[in-house]
């Protein structure tokens, strides 16, 4: 029998996820978010054209929300952007925020 959906289940995630994203944007690094977001598709196909770039930038946005949810210490959001590689590093240093956190 395939599985079916679960529509209480799907909401239940959801409601979590918004939740935790306005958590993100009260925290520690709003203003970073807000910068991130504010990003150009060109801003980023400068850096790389393609579609690693734009999976990249996701991974980044999902670092800096977690991190501004909890709350991370600068040195610890540091670490874990250089963790996503040169390429989340170069899409950082876009953000003048960010750039104040990685150092120039």
């Amino acid at each position: 029998m395939p599985n079916e959906f679960d529509m209480a289940a799907f909401e239940a995630d959801l409601d979590a996820t918004l939740e935790r994203g306005h958590e993100a944007f009260r925290g520690e690094y709003g203003t970073e978010l807000n910068e991130l977001f504010g990003l150009s598709r060109e801003e980023i196909d400068e850096i790389t054209p393609g579609i690693i770039d734009l999976q990249i930038y996701d991974e980044l946005i999902s670092v800096v929300k977690e991190a501004s949810r909890v709350n991370l210490s600068h040195v610890l959001l540091k670490q874990r952007i250089e963790r996503l590689g040169d390429i989340a590093v170069e899409i950082a240093r876009r953000v003048p925020s960010l750039v104040r956190i990685l150092g120039a």
